[in-house]
């Protein structure tokens, strides 16, 4: 037996872990080597009644069952920091939760122990992709505004929706700079 449906999304109870596994299934479609992206996160109902034009060109319709909708937000751009960009971020009341996806290059946490000293961050992010042991990961992560998150890790070199990972303290930092975008 499968945990997959038909159209290969994962099975999921929480609402939350839903919208994070669609997201990572998105980003899974347009491929790696992708830049960041935004989404809001915006309950399904409110939306269909709201915005019903929007629901319509999202394809959400009185038979969809999703409870959150994730909209993509415009383009982060390349040139700012992730965090700075995120300190830049104020949500309107109608959203419930943000998600981003992002790629980066991980190391395991036995290749601390081999970190040069004295590098700054140019050179601590050349020396992490010249690793024999670096590891490409797409991270997703949601956060809603009670403060609930959810991530997904999947690895390019295990490039499959059965080998994603999935938990809510996967990526601390950046559910918290997300958490921080609900701040007043």
């Amino acid at each position: 037996m499968t945990n997959l449906p038909v159209d290969g999304t994962p099975l999921a109870a929480d609402p939350l872990t839903r919208a994070v596994l669609e997201i990572d299934e998105y980003a899974a479609g347009i491929g790696w080597d992708q830049p960041a992206r935004l989404f809001a996160l915006v309950d399904t109902a409110r939306l269909r009644d709201q915005e019903p034009a929007l629901a319509a060109q999202l394809g959400i319709d009185e038979t969809a069952d999703a409870s959150l909708t994730p909209v993509e937000q415009d383009e982060v751009p390349a040139t700012v920091p992730l965090d700075e960009f995120l300190a830049t971020i104020a949500w309107p009341d109608a959203v419930a939760g943000c998600a981003m996806t992002v790629e980066r290059l991980m190391l395991p946490p036995s290749a601390e122990e081999s970190v040069p000293a004295g590098m700054d961050e140019d050179a601590l992010a050349k020396w992490v992709a010249e690793h024999p042991d670096r590891q490409e990961v797409r991270m997703t992560v949601a956060v809603l505004r009670d403060g609930r998150r959810e991530s997904a890790l999947r690895l390019r070199e295990k490039d499959s929706t059965a080998e994603v990972l999935t938990g809510a303290d996967l990526v601390p930092g950046l559910a918290e700079a997300l958490t921080a975008t609900f701040e007043e």
